[in-house]
């Protein structure tokens, strides 16, 4: 039995919920979004709560049981609060700036990367060495996150690169002279 499928999922005031067949939208204070539940998965809206419930006991069906409630969640949380990662830079020299569309990426290379910031997705830098990704999708704010570490990710000597608020680089002795 999947211990978070269990879980009602409670819509808190000030958001809409509607379930249509397989398809659940939540409308909030931020914006709207939409899931479609896998077949394997029934979903009920009563009492101001979802309820996830496999149809079936097949491994597939309970495999989606959680993970649907876990997406539904999302939205419930995306659409109220949002979601925010943030992304640190280190190096001499290594900055980024926001202009427009585009975040721009000084990252040790020849040029600067200039990266189209996704709709549906806000990116602030506080400092040259900070970035803020927030959005209402769980998904695409991780995803962008994740290409952007990808341009130059923490390397394990002088801990020089892209990485996540919080993250810890393991750290190598360098060679002994």
């Amino acid at each position: 039995m999947s211990r978070i499928g269990k879980k009602p999922i409670s819509v808190p005031a000030g958001v809409t919920a509607n379930v249509a067949g397989q398809e659940v939208k939540i409308k909030g204070a931020k914006g709207e979004m939409s899931f479609v539940v896998p077949d394997d998965v029934s979903v009920v809206l009563e009492n101001g709560a979802i309820a996830v419930q496999p149809r079936s006991q097949s491994k597939r069906a309970r495999s989606l049981w959680g993970t649907s409630r876990a997406r539904i969640n999302n939205l419930v949380i995306g659409t109220t609060a949002g979601f925010e990662k943030k992304l640190e830079i280190n190096g001499v020299g290594y900055k980024a700036a926001v202009a427009g569309k585009v975040l721009k990426l000084s990252l040790g290379y020849s040029h600067d990367i200039d990266y189209e910031i996704p709709a549906g997705v806000a990116i602030v830098t506080p400092k040259p060495t900070e970035i803020v990704i927030s959005g209402i999708d769980k998904q695409v704010v991780g995803q962008t996150a994740a290409e952007i570490r990808d341009y130059r990710g923490p390397e394990p000597y002088k801990g020089k690169g892209v990485k996540y608020a919080g993250e810890f680089i393991f750290r190598k002795e360098g060679k002994k002279k």
